[in-house]
Formats: C-alpha cells, sequence, structure tokens
C-alpha cells in the first residue's frame, strides 16, 4: 500500500485520498471480515442450541441426502437404517403409503408424522413441517 493522501476541505473534513488498488483491497477485506462475522454468528447460534439441548438440527449424513435430492423422510429411514417394510410393521402404516410419502406423491397428517417420527425414533419437530392438516 502506498502512503494514503490526506487533504483538507474548504469545510474543514480530513479526505483521505489513495489509489484505486488500495481502496478495492480494503473493500475486499471489509466484505471478507464481514462474512467470518456472519459464519461466527451461526456457529455460536448452533453452538448454543445444543448446548441447550435443542435437537431439532438434523445430523449431517441427513442433511446431505436431502440437499442431494432425496426426501426428508427418506433420508432419516435410511440413516436410522430401517426399510420401507421394517418402518411399515413399526408404524402400522402400508409399505406403500410410505413410498408415496418418501417420493412426495401424497402429503400425510400430522398424527402420521407422529408415529413416523416415534418409530424413527426423531424429534416430530423435524417431520411436523410436511404434516398436512
Amino acid at each position: 500500500m502506498t502512503e494514503p493522501q490526506i487533504i483538507r476541505s474548504s469545510s474543514g473534513d480530513e479526505l483521505v485520498v489513495l489509489p484505486r488498488a488500495d481502496y478495492e483491497a480494503l473493500l475486499a477485506r471489509a466484505e471478507a471480515a464481514a462474512e467470518d462475522e456472519d459464519d461466527i454468528a451461526i456457529y455460536d447460534a448452533r453452538k448454543a442450541a445444543l448446548a441447550a439441548g435443542l435437537d431439532s438440527l438434523l445430523p449431517p449424513a441427513v442433511s446431505a441426502a436431502v440437499l442431494q435430492g432425496s426426501s426428508l423422510l427418506r433420508a432419516i429411514r435410511l440413516w436410522r437404517g430401517r426399510s420401507q417394510a421394517n418402518l411399515a410393521e413399526r408404524t402400522g402404516l402400508a409399505q406403500g403409503y410410505l413410498s408415496d410419502l418418501e417420493n412426495r406423491r401424497r402429503a400425510g397428517s400430522a398424527e402420521t408424522f407422529e408415529k413416523l417420527a416415534l418409530a424413527l425414533d426423531v424429534p416430530a419437530a423435524w417431520l411436523r413441517p410436511f404434516a398436512q392438516d
């Protein structure tokens, strides 16, 4: 960085003149710092949620499967190592119905998703947003 030039305006304000490349480098650093602050805030919020016992955060394997296009129900079922037939038996729901839920061909009731959450041993909050009341 070159030395900035400081000039005084007619109103007495001090103004700093610096090369454009130096100005753009300062902007880039400021943007990077702001992004880091956002990342730190997200990290701190997640850490606080875990410390408070809030279990609404999905496991990384489930999140990754959803990001790759899997439905949340299917991702959780596979993460728990269950087949559709096994889950159907544990919930009393038809295997075909579970397939329809997983493939988003049908919407389930809140009661259905409560049963699924219980059978999969996950917080009902993970599935509740998908229930059709």
